[in-house]
């Protein structure tokens, strides 16, 4: 959802049906529950007219916000759940998604990690349901930077990334004992322009090795995927051995 449903209606609040408690000055003051001109509800605490404290404020286009409110502003700690099934769970500081949360996305992809003005930027892990396969490291302005670690289900990577893409000296790590060093050179790039919050990021995986030169003689990767195999072979022969009847 777009960060426009976000925006509580903050001009005209202090309009439309009001039942609850107020204060001598006459203001709304301590619980009530108020109907917005524009259809949106809100029922929970306030102080001094304005939203404070717990509530629940639901949009009519059906997005909802369960959480703390401070001076009319989401702050704190809240859920906000979007009309498209998504959902972020966490720190909001005046208005805005910063410090901790989760986000859900609606294909079932999360994000759990630190967030700033509304984008996930520091440490964070983003797991994709359709594959399993999960990325963990460093993210800024909502794109994967820095250092970080692609987990798939047999082998990781681990390395540098830049716009969401592989880039510099990194390494698979096999799960059978085998790693490769080499290094991302160039990376199919994403289009210019910063992916909004809500969508997937969408990297060159890793896992593909297109644009991954192996560090060391030409032919090396050859020479690390026959030590697999040459392992993996062995590992077979230990087992059928194992398995054979004692005499």
């Amino acid at each position: 959802m777009s960060d426009i449903s976000e925006e509580l209606d903050e001009d005209r609040s202090k309009l439309g049906e009001y039942e609850g408690g107020r204060n001598e000055a006459g203001e709304r003051h301590g619980t009530g529950r108020a109907v917005l001109p524009n259809g949106d509800t809100y029922q929970g605490q306030y102080e001094n007219g304005k939203r404070h404290g717990q509530g629940t404020y639901c949009f009519k286009n059906g997005a909802r916000y369960v959480g703390n409110f401070d001076q009319n502003r989401k702050h704190g700690q809240g859920t906000f759940y979007y009309p498209d099934g998504s959902k972020y769970e966490g720190s909001w500081v005046e208005n805005v998604r910063q410090g901790h949360g989760v986000y859900t996305y609606p294909n079932g992809d999360t994000y759990d990690g630190e967030w700033l003005h509304q984008l996930r930027h520091g440490q964070g892990v983003y797991v994709y349901s359709e594959t399993g396969a999960k990325y963990r490291g460093s993210w800024a302005n909502g794109n994967m930077e820095s250092a970080g670690e692609y987990v798939y289900t047999n082998y990781s990577f681990q390395g540098g990334f830049v716009n969401n893409s592989p880039r510099g000296p990194g390494k698979f790590v096999f799960d059978i004992g085998c790693e490769q060093h080499g290094e991302y050179v160039q990376s199919e790039q994403l289009p210019n322009g910063e992916p909004s919050h809500e969508n997937a990021p969408k990297p060159t995986y890793p896992g593909s090795r297109e644009d991954y030169f192996t560090l060391g003689a030409p032919g090396a990767t050859e020479e690390v995927l026959l030590r697999m195999r040459m392992m993996m072979m062995m590992m077979m022969m230990m087992m059928m051995l194992c398995l054979l009847p004692v005499v």
